[in-house]
């Protein structure tokens, strides 16, 4: 992969982009560690690069990022997760070879460049801080784009729409800090204008988000991933199938739980997987988004 040598743009990296810094990095520390659950040598590149950067910070997390001091248990958690959505990206991609992938909420991630076939058409999507800074240290090319906009901003829309094609839609750690209501506007747009889409998400229990259970999560939060206080999540349900009820034609397929895995480097912690408070607690879920 070819970084630019130029110099680093002002970026904050502040409250929620601080977990794409997080999600970066773990799998930096996986990629380089012995059997590695997911083998990532771009991200191991941008972690080299982003160093340099970091070390002129004094926040908690960027040192906690520079020593490459996360907590063992959240890189396993960040890269079954991210091979869990590669898996699912490369099935609908066999479905469909000439398929769109949006990879909402992005960040600095580079799964393109780990699902692609030759012939998908790829779209990273981000706000315009993030994509432009993004845009210095990886290139576009003829089928992979990066789009910096919000993305409740659905004019990104009209650009994944014009090449008319099956359309799948990526929200890996992006839906719980938006509201129910922007949740449930950005889902419903999608299903109207990409009927046969498919939809895969991270959800956490509504019980984590509100009152007691909610305060105590976004604790654990700034405690473990030393994140800032604008990283709460918002958004939460009691059980998957809640967004069926939403509209017509939103079918849940399957959800999955990073335990369900049996990999031999989540250790002790398997011991949780039947215990319903954490199985429920966040997990991914996969929809079909047919017409109305």
């Amino acid at each position: 992969m070819t970084i630019s040598n130029s110099t680093h743009p002002p970026l904050d990296f502040s409250g929620v982009e601080e977990t794409t810094l997080l999600t970066l990095y773990a799998k930096a520390i996986e990629s380089q560690s012995k059997d590695p659950i997911l083998k990532d040598e771009k991200a191991e590149a941008l972690a080299a690069y982003l160093d340099p950067l970091l070390r002129q910070r004094t926040t908690k997390m960027a040192q906690q990022l520079v020593r490459r001091s996360i907590d063992p248990r959240m890189v396993v958690h960040l890269a079954l997760r991210t091979r869990k959505y590669d898996s699912y990206t490369k099935i609908f991609i066999n479905k469909h070879p000439t398929a769109g992938v949006v990879n909402a909420g992005c960040g600095l991630d580079t799964r393109f460049f780990r699902v692609d076939n030759g012939k998908v058409q790829f779209f990273d999507l981000d706000l315009p801080d993030m994509i432009a800074f993004k845009r210095q240290i990886l290139q576009q090319a003829e089928r992979y784009h990066m789009i910096g906009q919000s993305i409740m901003d659905f004019s990104w829309m009209d650009q994944v729409e014009s090449i008319q094609r099956p359309i799948i839609f990526l929200f890996e750690g992006l839906l719980m800090y938006l509201t129910e209501e922007e949740v449930k506007n950005l889902v419903l747009t999608c299903q109207e204008r990409f009927p046969g889409s498919e939809m895969v998400c991270e959800l956490t229990n509504k019980t984590w988000v509100e009152g007691f259970w909610g305060k105590l999560a976004a604790m654990k939060m700034k405690q473990r991933a030393k994140m800032g206080s604008d990283a709460n999540f918002q958004f939460g349900v009691s059980k998957p199938e809640e967004l069926e009820t939403w509209h017509e034609g939103i079918e849940f397929l399957e959800q999955w739980f990073y335990m369900d895995d049996n990999h031999p480097k989540i250790g002790l912690m398997r011991i949780f997987r039947n215990w319903k408070i954490f199985r429920t607690a966040q997990y991914t879920a996969r929809y079909r988004l047919l017409g109305s």
